[in-house]
């Protein structure tokens, strides 16, 4: 039985023309082996499986062919390139700077470096990862770097390049990889499923690469893992399954029901995504990214910007037009700090459904239908008071009717209407309720939108009752207390409304004390907003307060120990006899 290799070694690129989305850096090499303009000191950094060792292996390679190919191609023909393609070869020395970090490990190389090639002109030495040298090795490796012997050169390579000391950095040219694209990975993945007769689909392949995040090699050893589980055909939902990854589908469903407004939908989507086993704050962050995606799909410049699947691509483009760039910015912060407020929240789950109610009720009228419980008492019925346009008239009334005079019932008889057929015993009046449009639940009928096309003769001013309306110290009481609800973000001040309660020293004015003129600035400055509460909930805009500096008298300014003892002897004298008796002191 053959033995079986991963695709990250079996598919490992020869050539520079093989290596996947680094082609800036691979024409840098191949000119200078073609040019003969050779560093004695390279530095490779970047990423994880980006090509980094790949690269140095290559470049050691095809400096030491001896008939090198357009002049920067190896031949593998040479007993060089075969010695090298045999893993013999006596060139090139890798040494893990992870297991071999310490100063006799840099000099044991530094002897070594001494010794001149058998076969070809270089001896290349590869470290890796060689930030995990210690202070001790980078120093000793310092002079022999500077100035290695002419056949010597060094490949440095490492994933963190701010923990190489500078003075290492100078002496080598520094060479900066990139991540790979997702459409690099898709298609590379796509030659090597091509290579092995798989059949893959591009969604797949897709969250192959997203997960992957910018690595080759990870990105092949996901991919062995689900030919692995299915075999030679890999589908987008066991792709999903195997991976544990949320699908994509939920976060447009999810798109769509905020902008519907259905809440209970949100909601559900929400349970149905945790029941799966996610985690509610990488669906966060996952749908923050989505509508990223959605946004930069709103206009062509930015459409590069969107890494994805080109069938994927295209919902997203539909998606983006159902969405206001102001709604989805809108969106976004609200995300945003629903992800901020996560980390800290005690009831998380909680935290993320409030966030997507608000989602859901973006864009919804915020408007208040004002009541008019006065104009109530003058209409025979509550029927008769609504707008009746689709029944039948015989007569020369108009189809709408209005709020009717108690003094004019002969105006509804005339209406052929099922409320004037009933006898004279007309049912109660329902009171009017306030009607606040905005999203329901979807737990029962949904109640009905006022038209705005529909004219009422109603009157758009508020009779001066209902504007100055009478209040008791209670409500006044209760209103105040209710403000510290409306204000919870703003904590200073929440303690300003509850320490300092106003007192009513009339019908419509109040007075609030406050003990310093620090405080006091502070009241005058939220006092417009909090005032305006006020009148709003109290129905009178007569209302007023007035802030006053409070005076204490010279027996209540007792700051340090011995004014406070003193205060504590005249109410009880006692307090002399008990110190002198336990011969206490005052700190």
């Amino acid at each position: 039985m053959e033995n079986y290799i991963v695709s990250a070694r079996k598919y490992r690129p020869q050539t520079f023309e093989s290596v996947v989305g680094q082609q800036t850096l691979t024409q840098t090499l191949q000119n200078a082996i073609r040019q003969d303009r050779l560093a004695h000191a390279y530095l490779f950094c970047g990423p994880r499986g980006v090509g980094k060792t790949t690269c140095a292996r290559i470049f050691a390679k095809t400096i030491n062919c001896l008939n090198p190919q357009n002049g920067f191609d190896a031949c593998n023909e040479c007993e060089s390139c075969k010695a090298f393609n045999e893993q013999r070869s006596f060139n090139i020395h890798e040494l893990d700077a992870a297991s071999n970090n310490g100063v006799d490990d840099i000099r044991s190389l530094i002897d070594q470096v001494r010794i001149p090639p058998q076969i070809g002109k270089y001896s290349v030495y590869i470290i890796d990862e060689v930030h995990m040298l210690s202070a001790g090795a980078f120093n000793a490796l310092l002079k022999t770097l500077e100035e290695p012997p002419a056949h010597a050169i060094f490949i440095l390579a490492t994933t963190e390049k701010h923990k190489v000391l500078p003075t290492i950095l100078s002496r080598c040219q520094v060479y900066d990889f990139n991540r790979i694209t997702i459409q690099d990975t898709i298609a590379h993945l796509q030659s090597v499923a091509q290579k092995e007769g798989i059949t893959v689909s591009e969604e797949a392949l897709n969250v192959v690469a997203q997960k992957a995040d910018g690595g080759m090699r990870d990105a092949l050893s996901i991919f062995d893992q689900l030919v692995a589980f299915c075999g030679t055909e890999i589908s987008y939902e066991r792709t999903i399954e195997v991976l544990n990854v949320l699908d994509t589908d939920y976060y447009f469903r999810l798109v769509d029901l905020a902008l519907q407004h259905d809440v209970a939908g949100a909601l559900l989507l929400l349970n149905e995504v945790l029941c799966k086993g996610f985690d509610a704050g990488h669906f966060v962050t996952g749908f923050a990214q989505h509508l990223r995606d959605v946004l930069v799909s709103k206009d062509p410049q930015t459409l590069p910007l969107l890494e994805t699947a080109d069938a994927i691509r295209q919902r997203y483009g539909v998606q983006a037009q159902k969405c206001a760039p102001m709604w989805l910015f809108a969106a976004l912060d609200l995300l945003n700090t629903c992800d901020i407020n996560y980390r800290t929240a005690r009831n998380k789950r909680l935290t993320v459904e409030l966030a997507l109610v608000k989602l859901c009720q973006l864009g919804v009228q915020q408007t208040v239908v004002s009541s008019q419980p006065s104009n109530v008492t003058q209409q025979p019925s509550a029927v008769s008071a609504q707008p009746v346009q689709k029944a039948p008239s015989t007569s020369n009334a108009p189809s709408t009717l209005g709020v009717q005079n108690a003094s004019k019932p002969a105006a509804v008889s005339q209406q052929p209407s099922a409320a004037t057929a009933q006898p004279m015993a007309a049912p109660k009046a329902m009171p009017s309720i306030p009607k606040m449009p905005g999203v329901g639940l979807g737990l029962g009928p949904k109640p009905k939108q006022p038209d705005i096309n529909q004219s009422t003769p109603t009157s758009n001013a508020q009779p001066q009752e209902e504007v100055n309306r009478p209040f008791s110290a209670d409500q006044f009481r209760d209103a105040w207390i209710g403000l510290s609800r409306t204000h919870t973000e703003e904590p200073r001040l929440v303690q300003l409304i509850e320490t300092y309660m106003p007192v009513l020293t009339d019908a419509t004015t109040a007075e609030v004390q406050m003990p310093n003129p620090w405080q006091q600035q502070e009241m005058r400055k939220a006092l417009p907003q909090l005032l305006a509460q006020l009148r709003k909930e109290l129905h009178n805009n007569q209302l007023t307060i007035q802030i006053t500096l409070a005076e204490f008298g010279e027996e209540q300014m007792a700051f340090t120990a011995e004014e406070k003892y003193k205060l504590m002897v005249e109410s009880n004298p006692l307090l002399t006899t008990l110190k002198e008796k336990l011969d206490l002191q005052i700190d």
